[in-house]
């Protein structure tokens, strides 16, 4: 698994990165969900209803639940230094311009380490930003691949979960980006560049991932 290395800017990574951001609305939301229900639940409470009481107490666990989602989301998804240097470098390109944003395709290589063979997958993402970069159609845009399971004991040989996350998101030096994109491979870019037209239909799957046909991989990346 090849990663790359970098000092990734903290305050930049925090202004512009969206899965950090993601993160952020994920435990507002919780909070939020967290205080409506604890009100409902004391609220239910008082009313003293053998009813009320069960549904005050369902309530007030549900509203306990939602809490702790605030501090499991960040410790599940880690910190922004810690994504970037556990996951794996993988090349990424502008396939699609929107009036709000871009959509990235990537080529990101979803099994799992004991899965014994390469499976590889093309892989979208819609952004809204992309600092150090034109938001054209074609642009390089080297990224890091961020893998996970829906559930723990998901037991299948690919990731469940695939999101590409930008190298521009963690740096606004331009230098790292470059180096970053020289140390994809050319057979890597140019086979992603020969699928720029599949983004749409990757978009349409459930987990906006497609599997790329083995006979379509180039020899030196299987």
């Amino acid at each position: 698994m090849r990663r790359f290395q970098f000092p990734v800017d903290v305050a930049h990574a925090k202004s512009v990165n969206e899965t950090i951001a993601e993160v952020r609305r994920l435990r507002v939301s919780a909070i939020v969900t967290a205080v409506i229900l604890a009100a409902a639940g004391v609220w239910l409470l008082w009313l003293a209803h053998t009813w009320s009481l069960v549904l005050g107490a369902v309530l007030l666990v549900a509203a306990a639940a939602s809490l702790w989602v605030t501090v499991w989301a960040p410790r599940k998804v880690g910190t922004v230094e810690q994504l970037y240097a556990d996951s794996p470098l993988v090349p990424a390109i502008i396939a699609e311009k929107k009036a709000r944003g871009v959509t990235l395709l990537a080529l990101v290589d979803i099994a799992k380490p004991d899965a014994g063979s390469r499976h590889y997958a093309l892989v979208t993402r819609s952004v809204r930003a992309l600092p150090g970069h034109e938001l054209v159609e074609g642009e390089l845009v080297p990224s890091v691949s961020v893998l996970a399971d829906r559930t723990r004991n998901h037991a299948g040989k690919t990731w469940q979960m695939v999101s590409p996350m930008p190298i521009a998101w963690g740096t606004a030096d331009t230098t790292v980006i470059e180096r970053a994109t020289e140390a994809i491979t050319e057979a890597e870019w140019a086979l992603l560049v020969a699928n720029i037209g599949m983004s749409e239909k990757v978009r349409g799957t459930e987990n906006q991932q497609l599997l790329v046909d083995p006979q379509d991989i180039p020899e030196d990346l299987r």
